[in-house]
């Protein structure tokens, strides 16, 4: 049996070996360098594309933004998507006080911003990417954007009062939500990247209060259709993240979709070179089609 540590690393460097992919256009969506979409036209010139939503991982941390995803949106607009892959506020460089890691998200604005981009992009992509549908839009997210994805889906079920509160469901097709920090309280246990969820949500003086508006586990349900693929030997957000998401969907009346996939990490999903990204596009046509 391979060593997973190793095989981890080498799926990873797999997925980052690919040289980040240029769009077609870019919009704004506020004034912040950060606040922006990158657009990608559907590879095949068709018109009227299902318009997928992509929003990349990296522990809501500063170093990772979107380049790293555009191999993956790339895989996709070759599939004949239009994409939208957005960018949003992330931590700061700087580790907090007796850490090691870069600092996990920005509260508010992690959350504002991606409130912010799915509002605006309807019209954004109506303007820049006429060959997309936005009658058809699926939402994905890698990791922490994964638990992004999750969350937009869900921002009519927030806690009245909330600032984000959508007043009915967004029109979404559904969620294919890769490798998610889905479950806040299962992440924290199992310690995931570095306790990133706790840095997100500010520590433990307020971690409670702001979970109960962040956490997709208690967003629920969402009446979205809603699909988890993950990899069984993923190290860096376990399958037992998803496990425990799709029980709690379950215990609040609603079913999601788990694919479990065998011999495969955290990075695959997103690598245009590994057969398990080519099961995350036919989980996305599925629901966009």
């Amino acid at each position: 049996m391979p060593d997973p540590a190793a095989r981890a690393a080498a799926e990873e460097a797999s997925a980052f070996s690919h040289p980040a992919v240029p769009p077609d256009a870019s919009a704004a969506y506020g004034g912040h360098p950060d606040q922006v979409i990158d657009f990608y036209a559907p590879r095949d010139g068709r018109t009227r594309a299902p318009l997928v939503v992509a929003l990349h991982g990296g522990a809501w941390r500063a170093p990772y933004d979107r380049q790293h995803l555009t191999p993956f949106v790339d895989y996709l607009a070759r599939r004949g998507f239009a994409v939208a892959n957005v960018e949003y506020r992330r931590g700061s460089d700087i580790p907090r006080q007796g850490g090691a890691a870069p600092v996990a998200g920005r509260w508010p604005e992690t959350f504002d911003d991606v409130a912010a981009a799915l509002d605006a992009l309807p019209g954004l992509a109506t303007a820049h990417l006429p060959q997309a549908d936005v009658g058809r839009i699926v939402l994905t997210g890698h990791s922490a954007g994964g638990q992004l994805a999750l969350w937009a889906a869900a921002r009519h079920v927030l806690p009245p009062g909330s600032p984000w509160r959508l007043p009915a469901p967004p029109a979404l097709r559904g969620v294919v939500a890769l490798a998610p920090i889905a479950h806040f309280g299962r992440a924290t246990e199992l310690g995931v990247c570095g306790g990133a969820v706790a840095e997100l949500l500010g520590g433990a003086s307020s971690y409670e209060e702001r979970a109960a508006h962040t956490d997709p586990a208690v967003l629920l349900p969402t009446g979205i259709a809603t699909t988890v693929v993950q990899g069984r030997t993923d190290v860096d957000v376990p399958y037992a993240v998803a496990d425990a998401y799709a029980d709690a969907a379950a215990q609040a009346g609603e079913t999601v979709g788990v694919t479990l996939l065998e011999e495969v990490g955290h990075f695959p999903l997103i690598d245009p070179a590994a057969d398990a990204c080519a099961v995350v596009a036919e989980e996305i046509a599925q629901l966009a089609w």
